[in-house]
């Protein structure tokens, strides 16, 4: 790697894999599935290099289960695959959630259901941001839409991930993974942490550890749930992240996130040269969603317009959020299609003229 103050060209992929260890990844395991590739060829060259673990596992149940024992001993471990790889690591992630034991997973969207195609999409977001798996549980999830972000989050998502004993999951797409972009590399200030004495050590002496999601006794596993549930709360009142882009006297906000968030981003600057009064809101934690920030917005602006590469998944969580005080519509494409600017600009035009 070259000097960290330098600004380089990287692919999405790589870039997170290359931040991953400046986060002090200690483990990664995984399986190869377009379009992540890259993540896991860049660490099986770099983790052996920093003498750190790198293992291609025979399926990505088997990799998420890895991640789950190298986490047990207190190790920074992460595993990264796409759609349905991400789809096969779902009771693994619950396992992580009932044992309270950080991870790190990445999932770099394609179409889908089934096999679908390679093509970028984010039809996932409701497996993502509804725990995906069994039983009442949460995982944090980042939505960067920069490779430069992709980089950054991957600090953040290690240190969340260790401060509230979770799963983080980065939701990326395709696209994100596969463009390149000029990028600053550094190590980011960590967190103060608490310590890992829940971890399995392997000492004979002191107090015993014990890593399980089975509670049979009477009223534990509800005790349990009740402690994960206040720490989900106090994740909902702590680390919601989101960006406002050019609000200043909007009637239409655009809500996106992601890759798309980046499209319409461009189509809001068109849209504001032409004298339209249109504005963003980029969710960048899709859970926990900002819901407080969007409801802000609601008691002030007339019309939100809610944009993915979905059939609408998001859309719920924005409803939910804006909960009647404004009219939220959708524009969405599916199956790896991908809006331009110029599409989602003349659907700003078209519920402006709708309007006047």
């Amino acid at each position: 790697m070259k000097n960290a103050t330098e600004r380089i060209l990287m692919c999405g992929n790589e870039a997170m894999a290359e931040a991953a260890i400046l986060a002090g990844c200690d483990a990664y395991f995984g399986y190869p599935i377009t379009p992540q590739n890259e993540i896991s060829a860049y660490m099986a060259q770099r983790m052996p290099e920093e003498g750190r673990v790198f293992i291609q596992s025979e399926s990505e149940l088997a990799a998420i289960n890895m991640v789950f024992g190298a986490s047990a001993t207190g190790k920074r471990a992460m595993t990264s695959s796409s759609s349905p790889g991400i789809s096969l690591m779902q009771e693994g992630m619950s396992y992580l959630a009932g044992a309270e034991l950080p991870a790190v997973v990445v999932n770099v969207m394609r179409g889908g259901p089934g096999l679908g195609n390679i093509s970028p999409a984010q039809g996932d977001y409701f497996q993502a941001t509804r725990g995906g798996g069994h039983g009442d549980y949460k995982t944090i999830v980042l939505g960067p839409s920069s490779v430069q972000e992709m980089a950054d989050c991957m600090a953040l998502a290690f240190d969340l991930a260790d401060q509230y004993r979770i799963t983080v999951e980065i939701l990326a797409d395709g696209l994100l993974g596969q463009m390149m972009e000029p990028l600053t590399l550094e190590p980011k200030p960590r967190r103060k942490l608490p310590s890992k004495d829940w971890a399995l050590t392997g000492h004979k002496s002191g107090q015993q550890n014990i890593v399980r999601s089975l509670w049979l006794g009477e009223g534990a596993l509800e005790r349990h749930n009740e402690k994960l549930q206040a720490k989900y709360r106090e994740i909902q009142e702590k680390e919601v992240l989101c960006e406002e882009y050019r609000l200043d006297g909007a009637e239409i906000v655009v809500v996106a996130y992601g890759i798309v968030a980046r499209i319409a981003r461009a189509a809001v600057d068109q849209g504001r040269d032409e004298g339209i009064p249109v504005g963003l809101i980029r969710p960048i934690t899709l859970w926990p969603f900002p819901s407080q920030q969007i409801s802000r917005a609601a008691e002030e602006f007339r019309l939100f317009l809610t944009v993915e590469m979905s059939a609408g998944q998001m859309l719920e969580d924005v409803r939910l959020a804006v909960a009647g005080q404004a009219p939220v519509l959708f524009y969405g494409r599916m199956g790896g299609g991908i809006p331009s600017a110029d599409e989602l600009l003349d659907k700003i035009r078209e519920l402006t003229l709708s309007k006047r």
